[in-house]
């Protein structure tokens, strides 16, 4: 329940400070005093969205703190989920500074918003003006029905396998989608497959075969050169060898006189052994290289290849080209198991939808067998509520599939006079019967999922006198179980408050502020008597408040 509730820096809000109670509290006030500007800071801390509009003094920070019991609300998987310190009193808080920008935080550990929010729903339940148009919506009739036959586990249970069968709808639109987009790719894709497996490709090949290609382009001239080299090395009349032996020879006779000469004739001798075999070497090429016009073409018709896949692929090596070529069995590969992906995904979508099908059934069951408990206690509350003629009806008709919400779809249909056929309730309730219907079903509902606090912002619109009264004993009973919070202007709904809260309006000299204070009984004495008198309260008003609090 909430505990207590500190505004700082909001709309006409400088600094306040408020605490709460369990049970059943009314919150009174002249219109325009502000009892918006207080729901509308309490919201912020459950997560709804803000601007710097939201500040009275630009140049600093809002902040808008809330206190929770949720001790015995089982919440603590929900703070150990989102690693959360959890504690008995949960502190909310929100920050919005100048720009507009805002910091959420749960227990002083800072959250996103929308994690504020999932918290918030499960404290706090407001309802306004605006929540009763959605009493018109038959997504909130379903879940008010689902609730008060207490499906609400059952059906979050069966819409997380639902997302799953939509999921796993969506990825196979997007298989089928890519088949046949890819189809004409594939053809293409096993074309160049085949054309880079069929040009037999090596690694190293290409240089080698530059090599060869300039060998040949260049193969008279290499042979001319060798022919000079090995004349003049030792094929020659006048050659190196020969001469290179001559001086060898005149060198020996001497290499006994001086020993530095003897080595000097062994290293001749040495170097002339190696020019021999660079003799055999020469003549070898020579006779090697010979003019191919036909191994030339051949090689320069290999290399073209090779440039060309090369040019074509954007790359620069064969190795670049072998990788190319994983590329492409990669695409063929996934485009031939796409197929049977597909058929994979179409058997598991049958299994999931069957397996929804019958947990639908059985929610729906659920709702055909409350049904009539359900009409029947909403006709007889709302006989309370000066209604006695009214009718009410859950129309539940199957869905050609399945939805979020099951195999149903489901209509409140409502006449609240005698001889009115009923009709859909957006056509036929005004807004006073709406706000008794709605209080009607959220009194019944709250009973079967509790939560900690609830808060009515003028429910009592279009209802006044004995069944302003009424509806005052139907929120107080809510708060036997839950905390309730009434935001009224009907002295009869007042009266039946256990705590009273007046927000007021105080004028300084150069702003107005938004003030609330809880009121003791000769405080609420007056406060009720105004409500019935506007400006000059009278005698009678003073003694028809005392009864009213005394009922």
């Amino acid at each position: 329940m909430l505990r207590k509730l500190s505004i700082d820096n909001y709309i006409l809000i400088h600094d306040l400070e408020i605490d709460f109670f369990s049970g059943f509290s009314v919150i009174t006030g002249e219109t325009g005093s502000g009892k918006s500007i207080l729901l509308g800071a309490l919201n912020l801390i459950l997560g709804q969205r803000a601007d710097n509009s939201s500040l009275l003094d630009k140049t600093g920070k809002c902040i808008v703190e809330g206190q929770f019991i949720i001790k015995g609300y089982n919440l603590e998987s929900f703070f150990s989920a989102h690693d959360l310190d959890y504690e008995d009193i949960a502190v909310l808080r929100r920050e919005i500074n100048q720009n507009g920008k805002s910091r959420a935080f749960i227990n002083d550990t800072p959250v996103n918003l929308s994690l504020l929010k999932e918290l918030g729903d499960k404290l706090v339940n407001i309802h306004s003006q605006n929540s009763v148009i959605t009493l018109n919506e038959a997504d909130f009739q379903l879940a008010i029905l689902d609730s008060y036959a207490g499906q609400t586990e059952a059906l979050t249970s069966y819409q997380l396998e639902y997302k799953h069968f939509s999921q796993l709808r969506k990825e196979l639109e997007e298989c089928k989608s890519r088949e046949a987009r890819t189809k004409g790719e594939l053809d293409y894709y096993r074309f160049m497959h085949d054309e880079l497996l069929k040009a037999t490709l090596k690694d190293g090949e290409q240089e080698e075969s530059e090599q060869r290609l300039d060998i040949l382009s260049h193969a008279e001239e290499i042979k001319s050169n060798l022919f000079i080299t090995a004349e003049k090395l030792g094929r020659a009349e006048l050659n190196i060898l020969s001469m290179l032996n001559e001086v060898i020879a005149g060198l020996i006779p001497a290499t006994k006189y001086h020993p530095a000469i003897e080595d000097l004739a062994s290293r001749m001798k040495n170097n002339q052994i190696d020019l021999k075999d660079i003799l055999k070497d020469v003549e070898k090429l020579e006779e090697d290289v010979q003019f191919d016009p036909e191994e030339q073409l051949r090689l320069s018709q290999r290399i073209d290849l090779i440039f060309r896949l090369e040019k074509k692929h954007q790359v620069q090596s064969i190795k670049e080209l072998f990788n190319v070529i994983a590329d492409i069995e990669d695409k063929i590969n996934i485009d031939d198991n796409l197929e049977q992906k597909i058929k994979s995904l179409e058997d598991e979508i049958t299994q999931v939808y069957q397996a929804l099908f019958q947990s639908a059934s059985k929610i729906s069951e659920a709702r055909k067998a409350i049904r009539s408990k359900f009409e029947n206690e909403v006709t007889d509350r709302l006989g309370q509520l000066g209604m006695p003629a009214s009718k009410f009806i859950v129309d539940i008709k199957p869905l050609t599939g399945i939805s979020m919400n099951g195999i149903d779809q489901v209509c409140f249909m409502f006449s609240a006079n005698k001889g009115i056929l009923v009709s859909e309730v957006s056509k036929v309730a005004s807004g006073g019967e709406l706000s008794r219907l709605m209080l009607t079903i959220k009194s019944m509902v709250s009973r079967k999922n509790l939560l900690p606090t609830i808060i009515f912002d003028e429910i009592d619109n279009g209802v006044s006198g004995d069944i302003a009264g009424k509806v005052g004993n139907i929120l107080k009973g809510m708060s036997s179980e839950m905390q309730v919070i009434v935001i009224t202007h009907l002295p009869q709904i007042a009266g039946k408050g256990e705590h009273h809260y007046n927000v007021f309006k105080s004028e300084g000299s150069d702003i107005t502020m938004t003030l609330i204070r809880k009121l003791k009984n000769n405080e609420r004495v007056e406060e009720i008597a105004k409500m019935m008198s506007n400006e000059n309260i009278t005698a009678a008003a003073m003694k028809t408040a005392r009864e009213l609090l005394a009922s």
